[in-house]
């Protein structure tokens, strides 16, 4: 049987159960389920309250028919934050207090302009700004070089790494490889180290060189003159030492030249080792170059000596002029000379200036002459320099000095 039909066959809907209209809502309403309705009088939340008091039931209006009406809505304020805080709470609610955040200077003291800001550390933070990260050192060493010292049992000394700069930008692992390879000295820049390292070197072995041919030379020619000196002397106090032949190298007289106070000894041969670096006058005695003795009759009494280094006692000899006297002092007797001319510049292989008659000396004919050789210009050997002078005077030794020596 269908629900809307009962069993006179009537239709459901034409049976009026409840009367008038809205007799249905009305019973509806004063059903009560234990459950959710309330008592009566109440609501289910305190703070919910309806607009004609606080704890009382809605009004309702009723006909005198006996039929039920809704009441007419009025302004209900369903939330009541005042209860709310009352009844959950004991009271108004109060704002929550915050400690006031510490100050810079209570967490890290005053600031110092010298000592940065401390960096956070990474252990403690989980994530990291590009303000608190770390500051990055640069790593002197590789991958490869850090794998090789392990390999073989230690590890390389660590390089003293730069300190940051106060205050400055913290840099990143790639800034710092930057910074360390910008650092290290390219190629070209060890290349110019090392040949100005050559060059200092060369320097100062050139200026040492120089200090000993300028200046320690000469002291050691001039002691070694003066020891050949007093030397021969002492021979000829002995009575040794007469004229005749003499070994290479060995002194048989005294050359003085007043003028530039010149004092040597005359050894045999020119040998640049045995007789000149030693600050001694050589006599040509070789060859074609081999000259006369002083106290033969006729002939060019001829010695070469040093104008620069070894004790330099040829130096000056440019300065004398005509008439100046050069003595030769020998064991028995004392010969002078007197300069006669001079030849500025001459080829070293020019040996006819130690002839018996040199030209251009002044010379024409054979006599008892002094030929000085040296060479020029100073600090040089490519030239020659000659000066000539004739003998004017010989006097034996017990007679006393000559005039040219005693004045």
């Amino acid at each position: 049987m269908r629900p809307e039909r009962d069993s006179s066959g009537a239709p459901y809907d034409a049976h009026d159960a409840y009367g008038e209209d809205g007799a249905f809502e009305a019973a509806v309403d004063h059903l009560e389920d234990p459950l959710t309705d309330p008592l009566p009088g109440q609501h289910p939340s305190p703070w919910f309250r309806s607009g004609g008091g606080s704890g009382s039931a809605e009004p309702e209006q009723q006909e005198s028919s006996g039929q039920r009406t809704p009441a007419e809505p009025q302004e209900q304020e369903w939330y009541d934050p005042e209860g709310y805080d009352r009844d959950w709470y004991g009271g108004q609610q109060q704002e929550p207090q915050h400690a006031p955040e510490p100050t810079y200077e209570q967490l890290y003291g005053a600031y110092a302009p010298e000592q940065p800001a401390p960096v956070p550390d990474d252990e403690t933070v989980g994530l990291r700004t590009s303000d608190t990260r770390r500051i990055a050192e640069p790593s002197t060493e590789g991958r490869a070089a850090r794998r090789k010292a392990a390999k073989k049992g230690g590890t390389r000394p660590a390089e003293p790494r730069p300190e940051p700069r106060p205050g400055a930008a913290p840099l990143s692992r790639v800034e710092a490889r930057r910074a360390e390879r910008a650092r290290r000295p390219s190629p070209g820049a060890v290349i110019s180290r090392g040949l100005g390292e050559v060059f200092i070197t060369v320097g100062v072995l050139m200026l040492l060189f120089v200090t000993y041919q300028l200046w320690w030379t000469n002291i050691r020619a001039q002691q070694q003159a003066d020891g050949a000196a007093h030397d021969l002397q002492e021979s000829w106090a002995k009575g040794k030492g007469k004229p005749g032949s003499f070994e290479p190298g060995q002194g048989f007289a005294l050359l003085h030249i007043p003028r530039l106070d010149v004092v040597v000894p005359v050894a045999e041969g020119i040998d640049k080792q045995k007789v000149l670096d030693r600050g001694m006058v050589g006599h040509y005695n070789e060859g074609a170059t081999k000259t006369a003795m002083p106290e033969a009759k006729k002939g060019n009494f001829a010695v070469a000596g040093h104008r620069n280094t070894h004790g330099e006692p040829f130096r000056y000899i440019n300065r004398l002029e005509p008439g100046d006297p050069i003595v030769v002092e020998t064991q028995d007797k004392y010969f002078v000379y007197k300069m006669a001319s001079i030849l500025p510049q001459t080829a070293p292989s020019n040996t006819s200036v130690i002839g018996p008659v040199p030209p251009g000396s002044g010379f024409t004919k054979p006599g008892r002459y002094i030929t000085l050789t040296t060479c020029t210009p100073e600090f040089t050997s490519k030239y020659r320099m000659i000066v000539w002078g004739k003998m004017v005077e010989e006097r034996p030794r017990d007679k006393g000095k000559p005039s040219a020596l005693v004045n």
